[in-house]
C-alpha cells in the first residue's frame, strides 16, 4: 500500500504561518510584479482569481493586485520541508521524496506497527498539522499512480482512498479527463482529442492496434496500462538505510528535565520498533538537541554489540543526555537516532548466536520488545 503525501500550497502556506496577518489573503511567492520572474507558488486565495505557478508575476499582479508578493525564502521551507519528512520517517523508512513538498510513502510492511493505510495517511496529517500548523492531502493506493492520482481528489487538506475492488478502481479512474494521467502532457492530449480521445473511459475502451498506430508501441502501452490502474514501479528511496531517527521539537522552549528524559525514552522506543520492523540493529547511538535560538548539538556513543531492543536504546538515550544536556539552557528540540546498521546476526557475539536452552539477555530483550510490539499493534500504544 502507498501514500502520496502532497503539503498544500506548500511555500504560500509557510509564509501564512510565518505571517497571520496574511491567512486568508492571497499570497503570492515569486518575482514582484515590477520585476521580470514568474510566480513560484501561490495561495487558494490567489488561485481564485486564476494565478497559478510558473506565471509570469507581472500578468499574476493584473489579475489579483491585491495579491501579497513575497520573495521565496528557500532556507526557511527546507527546515519546515525536513520536519514534515521526519514524520515521514516515523512512520516508514520507504520514502521517496519527489520534491520539497511531496512524497511517495510504502506503508506495506508498518501496518501491524501503525494500522490500516488510511489511519496512517490521517495520522500524519493530524501530526504535520499539530507539529507544523500545515495541511497536506493524501493518496492512498495499491500503486504510486493511482496514490499520486488519488491525492488530488480532495485538494485542499484532503485524504481519499481509492476503492478496493478493481471494477470500482476502473469506474473511479473513467470519469478523469486523460490529463489526469501520468506522462499526457498537452501536445499528447491534443493528439489523442485529434483522434476522440478525452476521458480514460475512452482510452479503456480503444482499440489497442488503433492506439499503437496513433502514438507508438511503448507509449500505447504506458497508456493502457495506467488506463487500467496497473503501475509496478516500487517505491524508491535512492540509498540503502544506513541510519534511522526520530526528533521532537517543542511549542515552547522547555527547562524542564523530567520532560526531556520522558520524552527521550518515548523517541528511542520509537526508534527501536522501526528497527525491528526493518530487521536492522544498531552499533551506534547519537544524540541531538537544539536550544532556544537554534544552536545544536549532538553527541554519539557505541553500543558493545549491535542491537535492537528497547532497554539498550533507552539506556544509551538517557546516558547521552545526562552527560550532554546544558543546564539552565531551553531546549527548542530533542532528537535521537541510530547509525551503522546492520541486517547481519553474525554481528551478535557467539553467546548470542548458539543460545539454546538459556537465552543470554540481550537476546531475551529483543524478544520481549518484539512481544511489546505485537501488544502496541494489536492494542494500540498506550499498551505497556
Amino acid at each position: 500500500m502507498i501514500l502520496h503525501v502532497d503539503m498544500d500550497a506548500f511555500f504560500a502556506a509557510v509564509e501564512q504561518h510565518d505571517h497571520p496577518e496574511w491567512r486568508g489573503k492571497p499570497v503570492i511567492v515569486g518575482a514582484p510584479p515590477d520585476k521580470r520572474g514568474v510566480v513560484s507558488t501561490c495561495s487558494y486565495e490567489a488561485r481564485a482569481f486564476g494565478v497559478h505557478s510558473a506565471m509570469p508575476s507581472r500578468q499574476a499582479y493584473e489579475k489579483c493586485p491585491q495579491g501579497i508578493f513575497v520573495r521565496p525564502r528557500m532556507a526557511r521551507y527546507k527546515a519546515v520541508s525536513e520536519a514534515v519528512f521526519a514524520i515521514f520517517a516515523h512512520f516508514t523508512p520507504l520514502v521517496e521524496p519527489l520534491s520539497i513538498d511531496e512524497a511517495f510513502l510504502d506503508v506495506t510492511g508498518v501496518r501491524r506497527l501503525f494500522g490500516p493505510p488510511e489511519a496512517i495517511a490521517a495520522e500524519i496529517k493530524a501530526r504535520i498539522l499539530a507539529q507544523v500548523g500545515l495541511t497536506c492531502s493524501v493518496g492512498v493506493a495499491p500503486n504510486k499512480f493511482l496514490a499520486k492520482l488519488a491525492s488530488e481528489e480532495r485538494k485542499p487538506n484532503g485524504l481519499f482512498v481509492v476503492p478496493a475492488d478493481p471494477r470500482a478502481i476502473l469506474s473511479w479512474l473513467a470519469a478523469k479527463p486523460l490529463r489526469a494521467l501520468w506522462g499526457v502532457g498537452p501536445k499528447l492530449a491534443a493528439t489523442l482529442r485529434a483522434a476522440g480521445l478525452t476521458t480514460v473511459r475512452d482510452l479503456q475502451s480503444s482499440d489497442p492496434g488503433r492506439l499503437r498506430a496513433l502514438v507508438g508501441p511503448t507509449l500505447a502501452e504506458h497508456l493502457m496500462a495506467i488506463a487500467f490502474g496497473r503501475d509496478s514501479r516500487p517505491v524508491e528511496t535512492g540509498r540503502e538505510e544506513k541510519s534511522l531517527s526520530r526528533e521532537h521539537t517543542y511549542p515552547d522552549d522547555t527547562l524542564d528535565r523530567e520532560t526531556l528524559r520522558r520524552d527521550v525514552r518515548a523517541i528511542a522506543e520509537d526508534v527501536g520498533r522501526r528497527l525491528r520492523a526493518l530487521g536492522l540493529r544498531a552499533r551506534t547511538a547519537r544524540l541531538k538537541i537544539r536550544y532556544a535560538g537554534f544552536r545544536t548539538v549532538t553527541r554519539q556513543m557505541p553500543f558493545p554489540t549491535p542491537v535492537c531492543d528497547d532497554f539498550a536504546l533507552r539506556d544509551a538515550a538517557c546516558a547521552l543526555l545526562a552527560r550532554h544536556l546544558e543546564p539552565n539552557t531551553p531546549v527548542r528540540l530533542l532528537g535521537f537516532g541510530v547509525d551503522n546498521l546492520t541486517d547481519s546476526a553474525t554481528d551478535l557475539p557467539a553467546d548470542d548466536l548458539f543460545a539454546t536452552l538459556t537465552p543470554p539477555p540481550r537476546q531475551r530483550q529483543e524478544r520481549l520488545s518484539r512481544t511489546l510490539d505485537a501488544l502496541r499493534a494489536r492494542f494500540g500504544k498506550a499498551s505497556p
